[in-house]
């Protein structure tokens, strides 16, 4: 019998408020050609010359602003996504797992998450509803990498835009719910 995992796909956040944490996401986020889509001659000796010696300082700083007890409020608010989606889909016997773009958890761990799980079709669903090459088909590319050095690979579904579904004009709760609180997706 055929086993369905969840991959739900995140942009991504530094691992803390630092400045080394900060350039270590900015050089990953800043490098990948969705992103910034310029001649490598032309673009690395802007990131590695302007961009990773003076941005991290001030995007420490703003982070330090927004940090909560609980790290990132992106990857909190995620995580609690997660955690509602793993509970409503249970009884389906469907794995979810949480995998960032840039930064931890990657997408490579939680595919291989949902593989130790047993799954063999992953649903790839991004958190941002419309489709971006920056967003949308950056993570396809991360996700179509990682599977390149699996020995088994799953069939795998990406929904790359469902902005205009029923369901999906408000926001989740749990995207202004407190921590602890937790939300599940419109129709999920």
């Amino acid at each position: 019998m055929r086993r369905t995992g969840v991959l739900l796909a995140n942009l991504g956040t530094p691992d803390a408020p630092t400045q080394a944490a900060v350039r270590r996401y900015l050089r990953q986020f800043l490098s990948d050609r969705r992103v910034v889509d310029l001649p490598p001659a032309v673009w690395w000796p802007i990131l590695y010359g302007i961009v990773l010696p003076l941005r991290p300082r001030r995007s420490a700083a703003n982070y330090q602003r927004i940090w909560t007890p609980e790290g990132s409020p992106l990857l909190a608010i995620s995580r609690r996504q997660t955690e509602a989606l793993r509970a409503r889909l249970a009884e389906r016997d469907m794995p979810v797992a949480l995998g960032m773009r840039y930064g931890e958890p990657s997408i490579v761990s939680a595919i291989d998450e949902l593989c130790r799980e047993g799954v063999d079709r992953i649903l790839v669903l991004p958190l941002y509803p419309q489709y971006s090459s920056a967003t949308t088909a950056s993570t396809f590319d991360a996700v179509a990498a990682s599977l390149r050095r699996a020995p088994y690979v799953p069939e795998f579904c990406l929904l790359g835009d469902y902005h205009d579904q029923p369901g999906t004009s408000k926001p989740w709760p749990a995207a202004s719910a407190k921590p602890g609180a937790s939300a599940a997706p419109p129709n999920a």
